[in-house]
């Protein structure tokens, strides 16, 4: 079973850290607003006021592109892979 969305957000609030938000990255300002939609998300047939869950996952992704490490690979490809599961139903 996946993973719900806001477990992931979640982890990423946490690795991205409080410390990181005194002098935030780029990606992190921009990205900042999806995650935290994220929190309110439990799978992508849901929706964030008017947005659908799909969309608040993908504009996250984007601006979120820059972000590196083990960490940043693991959790992007847990959500395309949800992405891919919708778009294969």
């Amino acid at each position: 079973m996946p993973r719900p969305i806001n477990r992931i957000a979640a982890e990423v609030i946490t690795l991205w850290g409080p410390t990181r938000w005194t002098d935030p990255k780029g990606y992190q300002i921009f990205a900042m607003p999806y995650l935290r939609a994220m929190l309110d998300i439990r799978t992508l047939s849901d929706c964030y006021g008017v947005d659908p869950a799909e969309d608040i996952v993908l504009y996250f992704l984007s601006n979120a592109a820059p972000w590196r490490g083990e960490d940043a690979k693991r959790i992007k490809a847990e959500l395309n892979q949800l992405l891919k599961e919708v778009k294969c139903k």
